[in-house]
């Protein structure tokens, strides 16, 4: 059986590789208890001194796997399913006194740019490009999205590509301020490992310092707002745009959002 998640230790660098690229990387529930437990080791794991997170294949994530949750059918509670996965995931990836950096090697969307935003530093391809998501099929922004992307690129910019679902590119991102750097594709993980190992190599511990300095000069109400996204997508969640977000979603078609019409 293959393997959800790839990890790897090198010189102080461990390495973790979303493995569902027939599935463009979407999170399933299994796949983020596994990635929650590989964050849990490395904050333990003196060897670990950097951790990277990047996706297998062509794409970063394409945030979570909507057909699991349509499996569930009208038994889900968002609210409970943030609490248990995103949220959790989110604060253990800011909490963790050691650099993480989100090398991102192609699209990326809905909770996986949540997680994205949420590491230290973002490396793009130049292939890769950046999609919010969540209105799309009728939800609103979780993973820390509502926090962490107005912050990076203010609340304007946050709207705009939140409303419009309009993609990102790797160069605007990196002229937003959304990435750090861009590279060609074929050298993202070199140059990632190259800047990891920079990072390894230097006082790590007053890099988990100054994390937590930054966590709390910008980021203090990081769980608030967590615990509220996931008050709001409980009331999206049962709202008719969603069930018709979906619904195109799987059809493969634009939704039909007319306010005139009975999407119930």
């Amino acid at each position: 059986m293959t393997s959800l998640l790839l990890s790897g230790l090198k010189a102080g660098t461990l390495t973790i590789t979303l493995n569902r690229p027939e599935r463009a990387n979407a999170f399933t529930l299994e796949l983020i208890g596994e990635l929650q437990t590989a964050f849990t080791q490395a904050a333990c794991d003196p060897q670990v001194r950097v951790v990277v997170l990047t996706g297998a294949g062509r794409v970063f994530g394409a945030g979570q796997d909507i057909e699991e949750i349509k499996s569930h059918g009208d038994t889900l509670s968002y609210r409970q399913h943030l609490l248990r996965t995103y949220n959790p995931l989110v604060l253990q990836i800011r909490q963790i006194e050691k650099p993480v950096i989100a090398a991102v090697n192609g699209a990326c969307a809905g909770a996986s740019l949540g997680i994205a935003l949420a590491c230290d530093m973002r490396l793009a391809a130049h292939t890769a490009s950046f999609v919010v998501g969540f209105n799309g099929i009728g939800l609103v922004p979780d993973s820390a999205v509502s926090l962490l992307l107005p912050a990076l690129i203010g609340v304007g910019r946050a709207s705009e590509f939140t409303f419009t679902n309009a993609p990102i590119s790797a160069s605007q991102a990196l002229d937003l301020g959304l990435v750090n750097r861009v590279h060609p594709a074929p050298k993202l993980m070199a140059e990632t490992q190259i800047l990891a190992a920079q990072l390894a190599a230097g006082p790590v511990g007053t890099y988990g310092l100054t994390k937590l300095a930054f966590n709390r000069a910008v980021l203090s109400n990081l769980e608030d707002v967590l615990n509220y996204e996931a008050d709001l997508q409980e009331m999206a969640g049962k709202q008719p745009e969603h069930k018709e977000g979906v619904a195109a979603f799987l059809e493969n078609r634009k939704p039909k959002w007319n306010t005139d019409s009975d999407l119930s």
